[in-house]
Order: C-alpha cells, then structure tokens, then sequence
C-alpha cells in the first residue's frame, strides 16, 4: 500500500507517462484527498487556477527566471498524460487546494551558479553523469529488457486501471523504487537529498493542516521511499540550511512535443511524446486509432494508403507482438507494421511518421492572464494584429515588402534577431532576387521565451528593445565590419532612432581604420543597407555619404595593399576587389526614381570611372600579384573599359616565356575565374590559344605545381563549357572544322557574323521585351533558320 499510516497517500509516478497519468487520476477518484501536493516549484503556486482557464492548451511548461539574470532559467514541463497535469486538473475540477512541494525555484536558480546539467527531474541543477542511474533502465535490465522504453510499456501502459485496486500500481512501483534506493542510495542523485528534505517538511504542514483527512502527493517514483523514511524535523532543516538564493520570477509558457522528447536535450523527457499522447487520448482500440491516423498523414503526402493497408497494418501488429510474447502492440510493433504494409519497406515515408505523429509538432497555448514581461505582452499583441502565429512546426513564409503588413512583418522578424530571439531564419528568395522580396523558415522554441525575458533587460516593447540593444552593440563592436553589418541590420528592423547613434560610431571607425581589407569588408554592407532603404522608404542620405568616403579610401589604399602577397593573402585579396567592384556598381547605379539621380547618386558621382581608374593601375603593376592583375583585367573586360584586342596583349604579356608559370597560372584564374569565364573563352578564340599555348610550353618540372591551381578554376565550369573547350583545343583553336584557320569548327560558330540568322531573333526579343515597333505584328515569330 502507499498510505502512510497518517492518511498521506504517496502516488509514485513516471514523468510524462499516461499509464501513471491514468493511475493517478483513478486513485484520487477513490481517496478524495482534500490536499493535492505536486512536484514541482512552491513559487508557482498563485499560477494553479490558470491551469483552468478555458485558453490554457498543454503542453505547457513552468518557467522560472533570474529576476537579475532571465538567462538562467529552469522548465517544468507538464502535459496533457503528464500525471502532475492530471492531478492539477483533478484538484481544481473538484475544487481541493493543490500545491507544489519541491525545492523552491530561488535556490534551484542560485543553485546553478556553480553547477550545470540536468537533473532526472528536468529541472536544471548539478549533473553528475559518471555516478547517476536510470532506475528505469535498472528495472528494465532485471526483467531482462534491453530496451526501457518496452519494458515500461509492458507493466504500466499495457495495464488497465479500474479493474481492482487503484492503489495497486503505486504499490509495485514503490517496491521495485525502495529495492534500488536500498542498493544505489541517492543513486548519483545528490541534490535529491536535499529536495526530499523540502518535501517531507511540506507534507508535515499539509497533515497539520488537514488532520486526519487524506493528503495525497503526487512525485517522482523514485521519491517515494525518501518520502516514506521517518526523519525529524531538524535534520531536514539542517539539509537545507545555508542553501544559496536568487530573486525568481514564475511563470506559464508554450511547450512543444518536440522539447518534451530526450531528443530535445529535457532530462526526464520521453522517446515518443506524440504516441503517448494518443495512447492517453485514445478511448479504446489504440493500435486501430494509430493505424488510421498514419494512413491520414500519409495521403496527405500523397501517398496510396487504402483501408486495407490500415487492416493489414493493425494484424500484422498483432501477430508480431504475439511472437514477442508482448501482452499488446506497442510503438515498435507499430512502427514495424506501417514500414511494411504502409511505407513498402522504406524509411523514408518512415521518418514523416516519426515527425509528425509519433514526436509530434504540437505547441501548447497560455492564458493571456498568465504573468509575462512586458516585452513578451508587446510581442504577443505584435504577433496577433500581424497574424503570424508561432507555431511549433517549421514553415516557410514569403514576404512582400511592397505591401504594408509583409513590410512589418520583416520588421519585426529582423528586430528580433537583432535582440538574439531567432524564430526566423532568413533564405534564399526563389524565384525572384529584388530587394522587396524576403524569405523566413520560422519555428517557434520554448526557450525562446526565456530569450524574450533576456532581451527585457533593453526596453518593453520589441522597437525600445531594438533601439537600445542596436545602440549598445554598436559602441561594443571590435571591428569596422561589425558595425556596418548592425547599419544594415538597422535599416531592415526599421531603426530610425537608432541609426545616428550606429552611424556617428561608423564614422569614427571608418575615419580611425587605416587598413584596407577592412575598409573592403565593411563597403558592401553599406551599399546593401542603401538597396535595403529604397524599399523600406528609410532616408539614407547620411549613410551614403559614409559608404561613399568609405569607397574613396579604398581606391586609395588598395594598389599598395595589393604589392608583395604571398598567394594565401592574394587570394583574399582577390576576394575584397570583387566585393568592392560590385558595390561600386551599385552604389553608382542609384537614383530617386523616375530617372533622376538622388542624394546618394550625386555623392557617388566619379565613383566609377575612379574605380576603373585603380583597377587599370592594378593590372599593370609588376609588383600586384598575378591572380590580382588577372582579376582586374576582367572586370576591365567586363565593364567595357578594355576591348578585346587589348586583353589579348595583356593576357599575351602575362603568359610569356618570362614570366614563372605559377605567376601565370596565377593570372589565368584571376581572369577566367567566376561567372562567364568559360564562355569568355569559348567565343574569343585569341584567348583561348594563348592559353592552350602557354599551357603546352610550362616545363614538365613546373607543370604538377601548376596543375591544382588550373583545375580547380576550370573544374569550376558547367560541364557543357567544358567540353565545348575540349572540342575547340582537341581540334586547335583558331582553325576551322576542314582545317582553315579563323574559325572554330563547333555547329552554331562562324568565322563572321550571320547578320541573316540574327536579325531573324529581332522581333522575338522586342516582344519580349514589350518594345515591338510600330507597324510590326505583335505576335511571336518563328525561329526555325
């Protein structure tokens, strides 16, 4: 039996498990406690009646934080098969005083200071992972299971309640709990001493309390035997005597299924969240219900799953558990059935159903009573007026910036990763690379919460939290870099207060920053945030006047920074001028729309023939290494500064005998290397013989150190490239197909241009681009020649 002999009756539970969560609700039906006592933090006593509430949806958890620091935090998870939740719901349903009797959060929390981990308990506390057991884990491998989960299944889930005595499964448990006590002790459980202590001191003050009249406790199994050891009051005073304290604040927050699993990193969590859930859930003929529900998951994915598959499905669960000797399926025979009969042998389809159905994506919902900080109230009023609900499944939304709600909707997703609360993440756009476009995955964590309680240190609402958070990152920052990057962040969170303080600090540091690869790495954030601003409306006048004498310094700096580069830091190098070269583009390319330059086009006015000014100084220093001078004669080439005759002496220069053949190979990929390079050498032959030329003249001494560097570059092409490449070399570049110099010998390439075949393509293109002439059919036109 499990009562005391002072009317206290000890319910032993499994976390989280619906056997006990049933045997819980069974027993309190037949004893009728008039006092309920819960695991769990005193603290959150005031929080009980909100587990009533119409709008509170488990799973939930119990969160307590550091008032002087919300980082540290402890969860109390709980349920709807959670046995705490049950008794919880019990004793409010029946209008009986319910309390929870652990340790209290004060010196949980405090407790951490000096110590980390996570107890069995889930609660957050010293860990000592060499000396701690797995009671179940123990009972399991006496009975002579291999697997906990089974053996739990086995004696407990797979056990009716109500046929007999409702005390009776308390009984066996506390028996096989008081054999391992009696072997381990603390079993590694040393801060369970001291949490037994606090117990058995509030069981007393309920027996006072309630006389001779039942009070029923409601704990860890493996509590139990301490709670039923005679103590004296002293000595457990002294247990706790002395213990450390911190100011705690308590509260109820959203849980997920996914962080009640053991995966999740919880302590006392459990394998199959989901499948528990329905077990509790399901009034009868669980496998069936289960079988139906996969099959429902799986045509929505669709895939071909009749009834018959779900009737074959349930007997092949039976038969296997038969030939187990198991007293009914469990999750292992199910999921064994729906691989065969469901999911044809594949474990794929396999993993969805693991997912979805035996973890499990369901988020819990609080009360909007429940205590919060005020910057979790600003969020949550965010969330509802922009119906972009969390939710504990990952989903991918696409955002509008053009339309007033995506646009702050972006806003606030940008703000809140500024504050370090991540429930987006940003992705790539498809099918469009427009500026007003944007991408988030989103998923909303439970920790996510306590992450909001940090970012209260910052202001009450999402925007004062932004604000004051971007201005103290800025004077904070350690490198120019950085506080381009939060410019940027600025501009998309829609920071207009904090934006002069970010800016007046950028300016100092760029003024102060004399080297220019930092210059070079700070630039193309800045003339991003410039793009950013056009859509967002953000006047941005004062940040392109720093982006422009950002650019100025670089042209500046950059040829003696580029002089004397062994090939590791040219090739870094090589990586700055890239960059520089496309914000110089952009930053050159900017007006206030309707074809007039704005504020940042007149500042930027010069930029470009400037930069084209540096980068022909580049190209023709000796002293620049070749990957460098390789580079900037291709974006030469590119921007039309340098024809093509004029390329083929500087490439023809730069391959010649003289020059060693790792400077030239150097070179070589400076020039083909990136977008185009390929095709720049399919169509210009000159080109392509200098450097079939060069390549067959590198001394074989000199041709493996050559080699790794050419393949890599080439290696880079799409295959089509590079076997156009291999027909023009095999064949001989710059001869035609019978042998004839000047052509290529490839079908489509001439020696001349076919002005016939072109202007057939005219119209076509004109319609396209919806720009056909006067007169001309606006229609599509063939283009068979």
């Amino acid at each position: 039996m499990t009562r005391t002999g002072a009317g206290v009756l000890l319910l032993g539970v499994r976390h989280h498990g619906p056997g006990s969560a049933r045997a819980v609700r069974a027993a309190l039906e037949a004893a009728r406690p008039r006092i309920v006592l819960i695991e769990g933090p005193p603290e959150a006593d005031p929080l009980i009646p909100l587990a009533a509430e119409e709008d509170m949806r488990p799973p939930v958890a119990l969160l307590a934080h550091a008032v002087d620091e919300p980082g540290r935090s402890a969860f109390w998870p709980m349920a709807e098969f959670s046995p705490e939740w049950v008794a919880l719901r019990w004793a409010l349903d029946h209008g009986v005083p319910a309390r929870f009797i652990d340790l209290p959060a004060t010196h949980t929390l405090a407790w951490e200071r000096d110590t980390d981990g996570t107890d069995r308990d889930g609660d957050t506390g010293p860990s000592e992972p060499d000396l701690r057991i797995d009671p179940l884990a123990v009972l399991a491998d006496t009975a002579g299971y291999d697997d906990p989960e089974r053996w739990w299944e086995d004696v407990v889930e797979h056990r009716g309640v109500g046929d007999g005595d409702a005390y009776a499964p308390f009984a066996v448990v506390e028996e096989a709990m008081t054999a391992l006590r009696d072997a381990y002790g603390s079993g590694g459980h040393q801060r369970d001493l001291v949490r037994e202590a606090y117990m058995r001191l509030q069981i007393r003050a309920a027996r006072r309390e309630a006389g001779d009249d039942a009070v029923a406790v409601v704990c860890g199994a493996w509590h139990v035997p301490a709670l039923r050891r005679q103590s004296t009051v002293a000595a457990d005073k002294a247990l706790l005597k002395g213990l450390p304290k911190t100011k705690a604040d308590l509260t109820w927050v959203p849980w997920t299924y996914r962080r009640l699993a053991r995966a999740g990193g919880y302590g006392a969590g459990i394998d199959s969240p989901g499948w528990y859930g329905h077990l509790f859930a399901a009034p009868d003929r669980p496998v069936e219900r289960w079988m139906t529900k996969v099959a429902g998951l799986l045509r929505e994915e669709d895939r071909l799953v009749s009834s018959a598959h779900v009737i074959e499905a349930v007997r092949l669960a039976d038969t296997l558990a038969a030939l187990r000797g198991r007293p009914l399926p469990g999750l292992g025979e199910a999921t064994d059935a729906v691989r065969a009969v469901m999911c044809d042998g594949s474990d794929v389809p396999l993993a969805l159903v693991h997912d979805r159905l035996v973890v499990g994506e369901v988020l819990g919902e609080v009360p909007p009573a429940a205590p919060a900080v005020p910057l979790q109230r600003d969020l949550d009023r965010l969330q509802r007026r922009l119906r972009l609900r969390p939710e504990a499944q990952e989903r991918e939304v696409e955002l509008d910036l053009r339309g007033e709600t995506d646009a702050e909707r972006s806003r606030l997703l940008h703000r809140l990763r500024l504050l370090g609360v991540d429930w987006g993440r940003r992705q790539a756009s498809r099918g469009s690379t427009g500026t007003f476009r944007e991408t988030w995955r989103l998923r909303w964590e439970p920790e996510l919460s306590v992450r909001v309680a940090e970012a209260g240190v910052w202001g009450t609402t999402v925007l004062a939290a932004a604000t004051g958070r971007a201005e103290a990152d800025a004077v904070a920052a350690r490198s120019l870099a950085e506080v381009t990057a939060l410019a940027e962040q600025c501009l998309l969170a829609g920071l207009s207060d904090a934006l002069p303080a970010v800016m007046r600090v950028l300016a100092d540091r760029a003024a102060l920053d004399a080297d220019v690869g930092h210059l070079a790495q700070a630039l193309p954030a800045l003339v991003r945030a410039l793009r950013y601003g056009d859509v967002r409306g953000t006047d941005t006048g004062a940040l392109a006047e720093v982006a422009v004498g950002l650019a100025r310094r670089i042209f500046a700096g950059l040829p003696p920074a580029c002089a004397a580069l062994d090939a590791d830091a040219a090739d870094e190098m090589r990586r700055h001028v890239d960059a520089v070269h496309g914000a110089v583009g952009l930053l050159d390319d900017t007006d206030d729309g309707g074809g007039t330059r704005g504020t940042r086009g007149r500042a930027a006015d010069g930029l470009r023939p400037r930069w084209y000014g540096v980068l022909r100084g580049l190209s023709g220093r000796d002293r620049v290494a070749g990957l460098i001078r390789g580079r900037a004669v291709r974006l030469l080439l590119d921007g039309g500064e340098l024809d093509q005759d004029e390329a083929a002496r500087l490439m023809g220069l730069a391959l010649s005998r003289g020059t060693p053949p790792a400077d030239a190979a150097a070179w070589i990929e400076g020039f083909v290397d990136g977008g185009g390079g390929g095709m720049l050498l399919v169509h210009d032959e000159r080109l392509l013989a200098l450097v079939d030329g060069w390549l067959t003249g590198v001394p074989a001494e000199a041709f493996t150190d050559v080699l790794p560097l050419l393949r890599r570059t080439f290696g880079a092409y799409e295959p089509g490239v590079r076997r156009t490449l291999g027909e023009l070399v095999r064949r001989g570049p710059g001869r035609r197909a019978g042998g004839a110099p000047g052509g290529s010998g490839l079908p489509g390439f001439a020696a001349d241009l076919d002005e016939g075949r072109a202007d057939a393509v005219v119209p076509v293109v004109r319609l396209l681009l919806g720009c056909a002439e006067d007169g001309e059919r606006n229609e599509p036109v063939g283009v068979g020649t």
